[in-house]
């Protein structure tokens, strides 16, 4: 059997299945990642991204932030792509359990996932940090320089910035599906962001599979790897 006669075999037999994606789940969508050569942090800013995306520039540099936040980071115009379809309907059928992503585009939820777990929060989702009051994202892209709430504080997307915490509930919601999963299908990450990363460790049954362009960490922990474009796979899968 090929690997992807493999994969398609255990999607048929199992029913509890959970997804932990990453970037590379969204560039088939056109969203680029942050890694790879052509990724974000290749690229030339008068700060490096890392520090951009920080909360400390979040705080010090808002304006800073905001001008490389809005024209890097929210991409209003991509759509879903063949993963996150083929994803949703895995969930329509009952047999995906969760999806736990490290991406903040939204696109799972456009394309019809329920069970979203957003491990670095969403473009989709502001709030005030003086009154809480929360936004959606035409009011940050909609605004100039800094936005602002009616009561004058400062709207805050809700992502997690580099030295920022990850939402304990979050966590806890990914940790306990992948705990409980029969099969773990780990696509379009890098594996080397902490913790995200670790929460591979809470799996423990015999069908682990990683789709990822290049290799990761984690190959050799994998009961199946298959290094592929994951929404090509997903294609090639379907027509098995």
């Amino acid at each position: 059997m090929t690997k992807q006669e493999i994969l398609k075999s255990w999607l048929d037999a199992s029913s509890n299945i959970v997804f932990f994606g990453g970037a590379g789940v969204s560039t088939e969508s056109g969203i680029p990642d942050f890694r790879s050569t052509d990724g974000l942090y290749s690229q030339q800013y008068k700060y490096p991204p890392e520090q951009i995306l920080s909360h400390d520039f979040f705080v010090n540099n808002t304006a800073e932030f905001y001008n490389f936040y809005k024209q890097k980071m929210i991409n209003l115009t991509a759509q879903p792509n063949y993963a996150h379809r083929y994803l949703a309907k895995l969930e329509q059928k009952n047999k995906l359990k969760a999806v736990v992503t490290q991406n903040i585009d939204g696109l799972h939820q456009m394309a019809g996932s329920k069970n979203v777990f957003e491990l670095h929060g969403s473009v989709h989702r502001n709030y005030c940090e003086n009154c809480g009051k929360l936004f959606s994202v035409d009011r940050i892209v909609n605004s100039d320089r800094i936005p602002h709430c009616e009561c004058g504080g400062v709207i805050k997307p809700d992502v997690v910035l580099y030295e920022e915490s990850l939402d304990e509930q979050t966590i806890l919601g990914a940790v306990s599906a992948i705990k409980k999963c029969e099969m773990l299908i780990v696509g379009g990450t890098s594996l080397t962001v902490y913790p995200a990363s670790s929460l591979i460790n809470y799996y423990k049954g015999s069908k682990l599979v990683l789709i990822n362009k290049s290799i990761t960490p984690y190959d050799q922990q994998a009961d199946l790897c298959i290094n592929e474009s994951i929404g090509r796979l997903f294609e090639e899968i379907d027509d098995i």
